[in-house]
């Protein structure tokens, strides 16, 4: 398999290693973390939760599925993918270590369920970390990876970027993809030219959407990336193509899966609502961070 799960995680409450026993993960202090039957574990202890229920509620979780299921960002994913793998030397050297990889705010794990299968086509040896804060965005990911009944490609963890359960500077890759960035706990885990392959929301993304369920639409205008300190730009890319939602019930769930649900007015609901159809236009842009090696 070219893709295994990520081992080396940290205790939340202390910071030492964990280590697997039986089916939990145990600190030298004797922190014990059980693994659900459903093959993730919750490294999320209540003093760094700001809610009851931290991160996207079930509802949100199993609209955004459906709608990625039926392939609307296939294109995103594979911008993601190539991103992360390109100049990753471990595919030439079948002895060397594999690329561990994290993706800070993972969802129901769609797109490194994408990076695996590709990684895989192409011989590439991955270690993969998904991480959410959301319980059931990881409960969603890992029932897709295994289930707990057959070896996952993913270590699935229910955790906050801003306290990642990782070692200094134990990971390659760290992809955020329409999530939130912390840049110094990024800079914290990742080794020396490691890199943040960042995917966010252009100025353009699902407009078409914004000008029914808003009375006013603000179009900001594209700005120059911001590189965080310690981190230099290596590269930079728009992927900006169309769709067409023809079923009321996808054009239901990509609003359900976004803020825009509980920002939009109950008037704006009701509008997109009433919608059959929906041509929509997808702008992201993509920015690779590469962490200073000196």
């Amino acid at each position: 398999m070219s893709t295994t799960p990520f081992t080396a995680l940290t205790c939340p409450l202390d910071g030492d290693p964990l280590q697997a026993e039986s089916n939990s993960w145990v600190c030298p202090s004797g922190h014990r973390f059980d693994c659900a039957a459903q093959g993730y574990v919750n490294l999320l202890p209540v003093q760094h939760k700001r809610s009851r229920d931290p991160g996207d509620s079930k509802e949100m979780i199993a609209a955004r599925q459906r709608f990625l299921a039926a392939g609307h960002y296939a294109p995103i994913a594979e911008l993601a993918a190539s991103a992360t793998l390109t100049d990753d030397t471990t595919a030439s050297h079948p002895n060397a270590n594999a690329l561990a990889c994290l993706d800070a705010g993972c969802g129901e794990g769609y797109y490194l369920r994408k990076l695996a299968g590709r990684a895989t086509q192409e011989n590439h040896p991955l270690t993969l970390l998904g991480l959410d804060i959301s319980k059931w965005a990881i409960l969603a990911a890992a029932k897709q990876d295994g289930g707990g009944k057959r070896p996952a490609t993913t270590c699935w963890v229910v955790g906050s970027n801003a306290h990642l359960p990782v070692p200094p500077a134990s990971l390659q890759r760290v992809l955020c993809l329409f999530g939130f960035p912390v840049y110094p706990e990024f800079a914290r885990v990742l080794q020396p030219g490691g890199r943040i392959i960042q995917i966010d929301a252009g100025p353009d993304h699902l407009c078409e959407l914004r000008e029914i369920i808003y009375p006013c639409v603000k179009t900001s205008p594209d700005q120059p990336a911001k590189v965080p300190s310690g981190f230099e730009l290596r590269h930079q890319e728009t992927l900006r193509y169309g769709i067409t939602l023809d079923d009321p019930a996808q054009i239901a769930d990509l609003l359900l899966m976004t803020p825009h649900f509980y920002r939009a007015s109950p008037a704006g609901r009701e509008k997109a609502a009433q919608l059959k159809k929906l041509a929509l236009t997808v702008d992201v842009r993509l920015q690779v961070l590469e962490k200073f090696s000196g």
